[in-house]
């Protein structure tokens, strides 16, 4: 299809089809937008964060904490912090717990960051379609009406098909937008609990015998 085509299509569908249009130009780039933000903070790969706790429980403190210096990764983040906290001799356990806990909102907070855009475009677009079609189905069979009794049925039908496009276009992308946000809010449940294990694993570790 080619611009001047894509114009007339989305003229036939009214201001409904032009706000869906807009939303799937939005749904795109938040979907590429969070793989990228997933991908840059290590929600896939969280063995270096495994093997520094892995030394931690050991004893060998050094060790994972170097393991973890410099990485940004979201559990690696997290377990640096956790470690960090608890190796706190100004903190008592239930407050470096505590620390910890405030911390990981946070890095959860950044996961799921644009989360809820995607949530609202599932919702709305449907909606939207679905407004575009009642007001094309009111302007054709106002046009019905104002034809009498020489109305045409191939042009009651070419005005509900065109109306019909609106419902078929908010559906279109409120799959791929619904789809998505399950995909991401997996990841980040995954990372959530990952994040709850290495906590868990760090805090319950005994004392590195001298």
């Amino acid at each position: 299809m080619n611009w001047t085509g894509l114009m007339e299509f989305l003229a036939r569908g009214g201001p409904a089809l032009w706000l869906i249009a807009l939303l799937s130009v939005v749904t795109l780039t938040l979907i590429l937008w969070k793989t990228w933000r997933f991908l840059s903070a290590g929600a896939w790969a969280g063995q270096a964060t495994q093997l520094a706790v892995s030394h931690w429980v050991k004893g060998d403190r050094d060790a994972a904490l170097s393991g973890l210096a410099g990485r940004h990764g979201l559990r690696a983040r997290l377990a640096l912090a956790a470690m960090q906290n608890r190796a706190n001799a100004r903190l008592s356990n239930d407050d470096a717990r505590e620390e910890t806990a405030r911390e990981a909102k946070v890095i959860l907070h950044e996961a799921r960051s644009g989360l809820r855009a995607l949530e609202l475009i599932a919702t709305i677009a449907p909606l939207i379609g679905l407004l575009g079609t009642v007001l094309g189905m009111i302007e054709a069979f106002q046009a019905l009406q104002d034809s009498g009794s020489s109305a045409d049925p191939a042009i009651l039908a070419g005005g509900i098909w065109e109306a019909l496009l609106t419902t078929a276009a908010g559906m279109a992308v409120a799959i791929p937008a619904a789809m998505a946000l399950s995909w991401f809010e997996s990841v980040a449940d995954n990372v959530q609990a990952d994040m709850e294990d290495a906590a868990t694993r760090i805090f319950t570790a005994p004392e590195p015998q001298d």
